[in-house]
């Protein structure tokens, strides 16, 4: 075990001298200390004797009694927090470690896995003759030392809370030994640091998906994907190399690069788990994998597209906590929320929900329909494809080479003694006639649409040949949707409007020219990657309709003249509800602009 210049007793000694802990704290817990590490040990599964004893440092031990801090109001000392402090007291930088800033390759080519784990150290980056890296304890001169011996490279330390550093070790070390491990089994033993010269030496068709390397670089893919919070993970084939990334709020990231012999076994393995025709490789695919996160099952959506250079792999992560939440965390304002819950108390009806593809649709459906379910009520959805499996709903997936369309399905499951029906999307005029029909006969029905706001969606429907009085009889509402992203908690700052954005949002300025509205923005910082957004909240347009209304869908008015009407009815547009919530310090202007029109 590396020399550890901070004992457990001096460690509490140096938070209470920085305040975050008293005496009267330390007290209580020193007594405990033994029987807490002991705990850890066994919770973490470390061996008490044999070569690789890792022992539990003592800011992990300290980190596990969950002291009140202090000075800070409903604060815990918690690792990070202990790091932190740690780094003040030492003169080092302290950093949150962004995983997808990380060069994988190089992690694992200049330190060995147990040296990292056994000295708790993460290389985060090399400049010249500078390396840089993560500890947890800033004081432990000995393990500066050896790293600059075994190196032979400058050391530029950082600290880190250590449950950042080994469950990064565990990460990127499991993906990159793991895909090396699956060709260096061929290569006769060979010990060749470079993963790319390693996986070169084995042959493409040697390389098999279910190869337990394989299998293991797959899982942690996946497990990376699920710890970055990301809705999509994309591999892409390129002419030297594969290049894996995630899209994270809405905005892709780089991951890691694949060698080329690498990507067909990887994206073999994800068909094998999605079911799907291992051997077929010019015509694109669907498939799904369920896999179990913790104490949640989660489901993958897996599409695969021919490329030039190979086959090209999307896997969209469905988190059932975001997919199926509670109508009033959907991020309705009240004057919205309950128009919207009006909608769902009607016993028939057409109720529509439009906007781009990524904007929450789904989410808002699947929310409603959990909301309805019930052992009395039959629900049934079509799809293409299913989102997301849900027990209580009778699912049906769109499969055009076995007849099965929206058209066709709606008409069958009219004979299924419906009472809630869902219908994936409106795309032509037999199903805009279908689902019109369905609500006439006494059926609750909701579908979606891909328009920019709520009254053009009214006259799309028109367009495909809806006859006004039948459209008029039975449209409850329209909700359109956009997801806007959310200023970071951490580094958000305050700023004001320009007159030049006040004028882009066609806002008025206060009583006196020179008044100036706040908003605020993200400085950006490592919870958000920089980006100054973590997390996405939704906008939301709902447009009941009224008298009004009713009579300008059978006049066959334009979307302009709905528009006029339902903002004389009170409706609040997409963009009015984003300026709200950019006045509230939700998001900022620039998202504001982003995601509505005007």
């Amino acid at each position: 075990m590396a020399a550890q210049s901070l004992d457990f007793p001096s460690l509490c000694s140096l938070m209470v001298e920085r305040g975050l802990i008293t005496e009267e704290q330390v007290r209580e817990i020193q007594p405990k200390e033994g029987a807490q590490r002991q705990r850890l040990l066994r919770e973490a599964g470390f061996r008490q004797g044999g070569r690789q004893r890792y022992d539990v440092y003592p800011s992990e031990v300290l980190a596990s009694f969950k002291l009140p801090i202090q000075s800070e109001k409903n604060a815990i000392l918690t690792e990070d927090r202990i790091a932190r402090a740690l780094a003040e007291e030492s003169g080092l930088p302290y950093l949150k470690i962004d995983p997808l800033k990380l060069d994988m390759k190089l992690i694992a080519s200049v330190l060995s896995r147990p040296f990292a784990r056994r000295h708790n150290v993460l290389v985060l980056s090399l400049s010249g003759n500078r390396l840089s890296v993560a500890i947890s304890d800033p004081f432990d001169q000995e393990l500066l030392e050896n790293l600059r011996r075994i190196t032979g490279y400058e050391i530029a330390p950082h600290v880190s809370a250590k449950c950042d550093i080994q469950r990064l070790i565990t990460e990127v070390y499991g993906f990159r030994q793991s895909v090396s491990a699956a060709a260096q089994t061929m290569s006769g033993g060979v010990d060749i640091g470079n993963l790319e010269q390693l996986v070169k030496l084995k042959a493409v068709d040697e390389l098999e998906a279910t190869d337990k390397h394989v299998v293991n670089a797959v899982e942690y893919m996946l497990h990376y994907a699920f710890d970055q919070r990301a809705s999509d993970i994309h591999i892409e084939p390129h002419r030297e190399h594969s290049l894996v990334r995630v899209r994270i709020d809405g905005v892709l990231h780089n991951v890691t690069t694949l060698p080329k012999v690498v990507h067909a076994a990887v994206v073999s393995r994800i068909k094998m788990l999605a079911r799907m025709d291992i051997a077929e490789k010019r015509r694109p695919q669907d498939g799904r994998i369920k896999t179990g996160t913790g104490e949640q099952e989660t489901e993958l959506r897996v599409s695969t597209l021919p490329t030039a250079f190979g086959e090209k792999v999307v896997i969209r992560i469905f988190d059932p906590t975001l997919l199926m939440q509670d109508l009033a965390a959907l991020g309705f304002y009240p004057k919205e929320f309950n128009q919207f819950s009006e909608f769902l108390t009607r016993p028939n009806g057409l109720i529509l929900v439009t906007g781009p593809t990524g904007s929450g649709k789904t989410t808002t459906l699947y929310s409603a329909l959990k909301y309805l379910s019930g052992p009395d009520v039959n629900i049934v959805t079509i799809e293409d494809p299913i989102e997301m499996v849900v027990d209580d709903f009778n699912q049906v997936a769109v499969n055009s080479a076995v007849g099965i369309t929206f058209a066709s399905a709606l008409r069958t499951i009219l004979r299924q003694d419906p009472d809630i029906i869902m219908v994936g999307e409106v795309r032509d005029a037999e199903t805009a006639a279908n689902a019109v029909q369905s609500a006439l006969t006494g059926h609750l029905v909701f579908a979606t649409l891909h328009t920019n706001d709520s009254p053009t969606a009214i006259t799309r429907l028109l367009d495909l040949e809806v006859e006004p009085f039948l459209l008029s009889s039975v449209l409850v509402g329209v909700v359109a949707q956009r997801l806007v992203r959310v200023i970071c908690q951490h580094c958000k700052k305050k700023d004001y409007l320009t007159p030049d954005q006040v004028s882009a949002l066609r806002m008025k300025m206060p009583e006196g020219s020179q008044k100036k509205l706040p908003v605020y923005f993200g400085e950006g910082c490592p919870a958000c990657r920089g980006t100054g957004y973590f997390g996405r909240s939704a906008v939301y347009e709902v447009m009941p309709v009224s008298d009004k209304i009713v009579r300008l869908i059978n006049a066959r008015g334009d979307s302009k003249e709905i528009l006029k009407a339902a903002r004389l009815d009170g409706m609040m547009t997409l963009r009015e509800v984003a300026i709200k919530k950019l006045a509230q310090g939700v998001t900022t202007f620039e998202e504001v602009i982003r995601v509505t029109t005007e």
